[in-house]
């Protein structure tokens, strides 16, 4: 997560008119040097929906939970791509015995019913699985 400095430098770049807020196409070209590609409305939706005091354009605050929105997606995406890795069944749930699978190709060698111990941990609605939401959970 980025510190309130950051966030200040992240402000500063985008505003290039020195107001102190970022416009629909200032933050448009922002993205556009980063190398991404997105359309006036859909940056004006964003900026309107970011937008805390209705003046059409982002403060600091504003900016910052953008930022903070943005990494709470890519932590959850990450988050997903190591759930399907425990989900070698493709069931949408992390199975006792594939989580014992996992792990011994990761060279430990857990026995079932110690699988079936550290899904119980976590298991919130008792089912004897991991569902994505309960390995979020176990994973913060």
């Amino acid at each position: 997560m980025m510190k309130g400095g950051e966030y200040e430098r992240v402000l500063r770049y985008l505003d290039r008119d020195g107001d102190g807020k970022i416009s629909a196409s200032e933050l448009r070209n922002g993205i556009g040097m980063l190398g991404g590609e997105v359309g006036v409305r859909e940056v004006e939706m964003a900026i309107e929906g970011l937008d805390s005091d209705g003046d059409g354009f982002l403060c600091l605050e504003d900016l910052m939970k953008m930022m903070e929105g943005v990494e709470e997606e890519e932590k959850v995406k990450d988050l997903r791509e190591a759930f399907d890795l425990y989900d070698t069944e493709r069931c949408g749930f992390i199975t006792p015995k594939a989580l014992k699978r996992m792990l011994k190709k990761l060279g430990d060698f857990t026995s079932m019913d110690q699988c079936r111990a550290m899904i119980a941990r976590f298991d919130l609605n008792g089912d004897g699985m991991l569902s994505f939401e309960e390995f979020r959970v176990m994973m913060n």
